[in-house]
């Protein structure tokens, strides 16, 4: 998978913009605050996924701009493909001439993996950011799953209105039964998928912060409920989570919130047997979110026999030399956007264009 033009248009501080990257490592180098990061989010969300930076499409748009636009010219499943975005409230989407009926219709056209500082929250905060990372990870590869995901969120905000409902009227507390079999389905769909890519992602991660930490420390990866791991099997899963809702269900009144299931799960991420999160120093936690990320490219790749494209944004230049080297040797083949400050730092390592970006425009 190559991305062969880049074009953007008033795109948050971008008011014009056309890049033909090279298909191996492109650097975008300027000083902070003007425009690097901006070009990798445009091209994130050929993804079909939503910004890695904002909730609201609208925040996109450039000030005082009626609307973006955005135009990516890549290769992909042997032919070249062509997706235009068009942001204004919300995003809409044209891919070969051909009007989509929403963004996420582009999800498993085009690949890409991001890692950005704030990935860092993949090992050093809460429960909230892992689960985003297993979904947004899961979605680019089974579309069937983003729509599983969007059943169950809804399941579960209906049963939450319901829990609120009740104290008002006691009547309704019977019908928590018919949404707790619902929920426990969908929540055992979602669950199923989540277990599966974690072990492909903990004996990637696992060989690659090996090489990251020279040998020296074993990285592991499971996903656990409540501190406790899974059953394999999705019938076991649907009744365990059927059955935590009904032993959870006064608390559940009382607290007016779901407080069981898929959206409390946790990754459990351990170096040599101890949490990353509490005991894990910050380079062996920085080191814990890359491999992280590089492993979800050798997922894609493995599943889909497609190369991802990788943003990394400014974090070569917090890494010592080894660590730098070893990410661009592993990143291999594939077509890499590198941000930072100097581009020095990254191309006295590998050959590769470079891009000046200043003030928003591209030099």
């Amino acid at each position: 998978m190559r991305v062969k033009q880049l074009s953007v248009q008033n795109f948050r501080n971008i008011e014009k913009a056309v890049l033909k990257p090279a298909d191996g490592v492109n650097v975008i180098f300027g000083e902070n605050a003007q425009g690097k990061t901006n070009l990798l989010e445009s091209i994130w969300l050929f993804t079909g996924c939503k910004s890695f930076r904002c909730r609201r499409d609208r925040e996109m748009v450039g000030f005082d701009k009626p609307f973006a636009k955005n135009e990516l010219f890549f290769f992909a499943k042997g032919r070249e493909q062509n997706v235009c975005l068009y942001i204004d409230k919300k995003r809409t989407a044209m891919k070969n001439g051909v009007t989509l009926r929403s963004p996420a219709e582009l999800i498993g056209d085009f690949y890409a993996v991001i890692f950005a500082p704030a990935h860092l929250s993949l090992v050093k905060e809460g429960p909230i950011f892992r689960r985003r990372f297993l979904d947004t990870a899961l979605c680019q590869l089974k579309p069937h799953y983003a729509k599983g995901l969007a059943r169950y969120n809804h399941t579960l905000a209906q049963r939450n209105a319901l829990l609120k409902d009740i104290q008002f009227h006691p009547e309704l507390f019977d019908t928590l039964d018919v949404w707790d079999e619902k929920l426990s389905g969908y929540g055992a769909a979602v669950v199923s998928e989540r277990l599966k890519y974690t072990k492909l992602l903990s004996e990637e991660a696992g060989r690659i912060y090996e090489g990251l930490s020279g040998g020296s420390e074993e990285l592991t990866v499971d996903y656990i409920h409540n501190t406790e791991l899974y059953s394999d099997d999705p019938y076991e899963i649907r009744e365990l989570l059927k059955k935590q809702l009904a032993d959870t269900r006064r608390e559940d009144i009382a607290n007016k919130i779901t407080t069981t299931g898929p959206h409390r799960d946790d990754l459990r991420i351990q170096i040599d047997a101890l949490s990353a999160r509490s005991y894990g120093s910050q380079g062996q936690q920085r080191s814990a979110a890359l491999a992280l990320k590089l492993s979800e490219a050798n997922i894609i790749k493995s599943v889909t026999n497609e190369d991802p494209v990788i943003l990394l944004d400014d974090v070569m230049s917090e890494l010592d030399l080894n660590r730098q080297d070893y990410i661009l040797n592993h990143i291999g083949s594939r077509q890499v956007f590198i941000t930072c400050c100097d581009p020095t730092t990254v191309l006295r390592l590998c050959e590769g264009r470079t891009f000046h970006v200043e003030k928003g425009e591209v030099l």
